[in-house]
């Protein structure tokens, strides 16, 4: 930042040009008002004074005049030399007042003229001491005819030429105070063109004061206090300024820069934060839901050994005693309580690979999908003999591409949960259809006890059971095996139940696509996916469980 550049400087230089002109109009007043005092001085010391003492010449001569009348008409001497002494005090004031006037300067044609009044008057005074020694003398007669005819003549010229005198004073002092007056207006003039030239400057000065140190200041202090707030969408402005506003914007911009990074890293512990509660939240609630699937499973495992325990029990104290029929109807129990104790274990051994991504677990190959169902509707009649079964699979023909060991366990599971939670004897349905050329839909029906509205959404949850299921056994991982296999075939399942009422389960999965071999289980086919993305959008209002993307 170079030094002519900076705030400072150019503050100095307004500051110096502030005083700059400060002492310009101060001399210039200086100068307006020496010119009027000029006028002024020439006004009071020379024309008032002079107009005074011609005014004095003018009463004490015309005193003089009519003294030297009384001493005419004085009649007796005591009148006489009071008079004489009158005219000696008048005498005296006209010299004295004369000695003022040639004290005071005059120019040429004045001290002509007075120099000529001066001289009339001495002549007229020479002729009144005639008159007034003619007076003494007692020759009134001749005294009279002087005053009345030389001595009027001689004051006449006299007076006449201090009238002129006078005239031409009172002019002269007229022409100062016009001189006067037009000094005073010219000098207010300029001096009020210079203050408002002055203010002008100052508002100038001012304005740019405002406009490019104040206004700066104030945005990049506004700037401040939005980034103190953490808005960092704020616009520093004034950067490319080389002054020191400039430094500080740039310094702004650099907070700027660091209060956008913290956010940042602020927002990315928080996520963190976030996700690490969340993590802690789900471990916790897995950790919980674990607690409560040992239990089950203890149940679960205990129920068949106890019926295979009995039953063997049974065979072999009353074997003596058995029919055949009853042999194979205990056997026939006890081939029940294995085959759960199976499907138990294969849901354990099935989840366990699923939830590891096993890759090798998937085998797609062509599946008689109507075969498959009608076996796990056989199975189950066999494990339930006293369920009612109803199949309704003509529709179907052909085959799909799946891996038929998780499609049978994820039926078996649907069916397996429709019977233990339906009345015994109740009616179970079974229906397939293809949906066009690509989608397969099985439903599987029942009137069972239902589902609550608030637990539909977490039953494809792992270990995840409803609310009304108290006293009936599970394990709580079929249906988010039945998801993960739906979700390996690219499919879709629906649920409509209502608590109470019984649940409807609707399976969508791609028929006739060749489905070739993933890596990773978890993917979905985007033809097959596609085909049941249509579907779905007609039926919005389900609980819908998509493949993943």
């Amino acid at each position: 930042m170079s030094r002519r550049h900076s705030i400072s400087f150019r503050l100095s230089v307004v500051i110096c040009s502030f005083f700059v002109l400060i002492i310009v109009l101060g001399l210039f007043s200086i100068g307006r008002l020496s010119d009027f005092n000029g006028v002024s001085t020439d006004l009071s010391g020379i024309w008032l004074p002079s107009i005074r003492f011609l005014g004095d010449l003018n009463n004490y001569t015309s005193d003089y005049r009519a003294a030297e009348a009384t001493s005419i008409l004085s009649p007796n001497s005591t009148e006489l030399s009071a008079t004489e002494k009158d005219i000696a005090e008048l005498d005296r004031t006209i010299s004295l007042a004369e000695q003022n006037y040639e004290k005071t300067p005059h120019d040429t044609t004045e001290r002509n003229l007075y120099i000529d009044f001066k001289q009339k008057w001495i002549n007229y005074r020479q002729i009144a001491d005639r008159v007034l020694v003619l007076v003494r003398a007692g020759q009134r007669a001749e005294a009279n005819t002087i005053y009345l005819a030389t001595s009027k003549l001689a004051y006449d010229a006299a007076s006449d030429t201090l009238g002129e005198l006078t005239d031409r004073s009172v002019a002269g002092a007229h022409a100062a105070t016009n001189r006067v007056t037009e000094a005073y207006g010219e000098a207010r003039w300029l001096i009020s063109v210079a203050m408002l030239s002055a203010g002008v400057m100052i508002a100038a000065a001012l304005l740019y004061l405002r406009r490019s140190i104040s206004r700066p200041l104030l945005s990049l202090a506004a700037a401040m206090h939005r980034l103190a707030v953490n808005d960092t969408n704020t616009d520093v402005k004034g950067v490319r300024r080389p002054d020191e506003i400039g430094e500080m914007a740039r310094a702004a911009v650099v907070f700027r820069a660091n209060a956008i990074e913290l956010t940042l890293s602020q927002a990315g512990l928080a996520r963190e934060a976030s996700v690490l509660a969340e993590k802690l939240e789900h471990e916790q609630r897995l950790t919980q839901l674990q607690r409560n699937f040992v239990s089950v499973v203890s149940h679960e495992f205990r129920t068949p050994l106890n019926i295979i325990d009995g039953h063997a029990q049974r065979l072999i104290k009353m074997k003596q005693q058995l029919s055949p029929d009853q042999i194979v109807e205990r056997a026939g129990k006890i081939r029940s309580a294995v085959i759960r104790m199976t499907n138990l274990i294969d849901n354990f051994l099935d989840s366990s690979r699923l939830m590891d991504s096993d890759a090798g677990f998937f085998h797609p190959v062509q599946v008689d999908i109507r075969l498959l169902l009608h076996e796990v509707c056989q199975l189950h009649r066999e494990i339930a003999p006293g369920s009612e079964i109803r199949e309704n699979l003509d529709p179907l023909s052909g085959k799909m591409n799946g891996d038929p060991k998780l499609l049978f366990q994820m039926f078996s599971n649907l069916l397996s949960n429709a019977i233990k939670y339906s009345p015994a004897g109740s009616p179970i349905s079974v229906n397939a259809v293809v949906d066009g050329e690509s989608l397969l839909v099985i439903e599987i029906q029942d009137h069972g006890i239902g589902i609550p509205e608030s637990d539909i959404n977490k039953l494809f949850e792992r270990y995840s059971r409803g609310s009304n299921v108290s006293g009936i056994i599970g394990s709580g991982i079929g249906l988010y095996i039945v998801k993960m296999v739906v979700e390996l075939h690219s499919g879709a399942i629906f649920i409509e139940s209502k608590e109470g009422h019984g649940s409807r389960i609707t399976v969508r999965l791609p028929f006739g696509i060749a489905l070739t071999k993933k890596n990773n289980p978890g993917e979905a086919y985007s033809e097959a996916l596609s085909a049941v993305r249509n579907l779905n959008e007609e039926n919005d209002n389900d609980q819908i469980l998509p493949a993943n993307n």
